[in-house]
């Protein structure tokens, strides 16, 4: 008995997945994914700026000590202030000397938005030379 041309022809149906596909979008994601972490991750590289001029030295007269101790109290020259205060009164200083310098000393254990929060303060108040003082390390 012969079969018809239709018959011996038919499409059969494939009950199985093609992985091939799958895996070739897979290899490309995981090599997209590999170039694209190393750049995420060192996005924050900083390169710091270098210069020749020597900054101007300040007046030793005209600078003001900042000091922020490991509880969170601020002192000003010695004497204990808000953050309020030291913004009024470094803007009082510098109505009377324009030179006025800023050196902020932090203790190492302070969080970082108190130190943030005493910067801030310190530039709303107008001062434009500010420094920062640190502990050298001992070997």
């Amino acid at each position: 008995m012969k079969r018809k041309f239709s018959e011996r022809h038919q499409l059969a149906t494939v009950s199985e997945l093609n992985v091939t596909p799958l895996l070739d979008l897979a290899f490309v994601l995981l090599i997209i994914f590999m170039i694209t972490t190393p750049l995420i991750e060192n996005s924050t590289d900083l390169v710091l700026p270098t210069g020749d001029a020597p900054g101007s030295p300040a007046n030793a007269d005209k600078v003001h000590r900042v000091s922020i101790h490991a509880d969170g109290h601020i002192a000003l020259d010695g004497q204990p202030v808000s953050l309020e205060e030291l913004q009024a009164t470094l803007a009082a200083h510098l109505k009377t000397e324009p030179d006025v310098a800023v050196l902020i000393r932090g203790h190492n254990e302070i969080k970082l938005q108190k130190f943030n929060d005493v910067v801030k303060a310190v530039k709303r108040a107008g001062v434009k030379k500010t420094g920062f003082a640190d502990t050298p390390k001992s070997d």
